[in-house]
């Protein structure tokens, strides 16, 4: 078995003992889709929080309930990153994202209002297929709202 061969079996072999959650995360594109989802739900809540909708309790399920999923995906963003920025530089760079998507998102969400995010937040609590939190990342970071997603909209 040559070199390249071995590795590739190595590899395979440590990708077999990943679970589902941190292969996902490990991807930089999905684990900053991730690191969005988790900023707009946290700056939603924040925003909702005073109105009839709020939803603090159920981000702070979510957040408990994914966070090591959220972690890995914040460890794979660094990763990525300080491979062009450098360590420090890959530490601003990521709080720059992250305070971007927060500013982004503290103007309120493109198309859903705090009954539909409290709505959206309940279910990804209880989720626990990381295709399906990747999938509903997609379709909530949406510039407009996807068909399947109508009944949430605001009017």
């Amino acid at each position: 078995m040559g070199v390249i061969s071995r590795l590739a079996a190595i590899s395979a072999a440590f990708a077999m003992t990943l679970s589902p959650a941190q292969a996902l995360a490990q991807d930089p594109g999905s684990a900053l889709k991730l690191r969005e989802l988790d900023i707009m739900l946290m700056v939603s809540a924040l925003r909702c929080r005073f109105g009839p909708d709020g939803f603090q309790a159920d981000y702070d399920r979510f957040s408990t309930a994914h966070v090591s999923m959220m972690n890995e995906a914040g460890n794979t963003l660094k990763a990525d990153l300080s491979l062009r920025y450098g360590a420090k530089g890959a530490v601003r760079e990521l709080d720059r994202i992250s305070v971007g998507l927060a500013n982004r998102y503290g103007q309120g969400h493109p198309w859903l209002d705090c009954a539909g995010l409290k709505q959206v937040t309940e279910e990804l609590a209880r989720e626990t297929e990381p295709l399906a939190m990747l999938a509903a990342a997609e379709n909530l970071l949406a510039p407009s709202p996807p068909a399947r997603m109508a009944q949430l909209v605001r009017r």
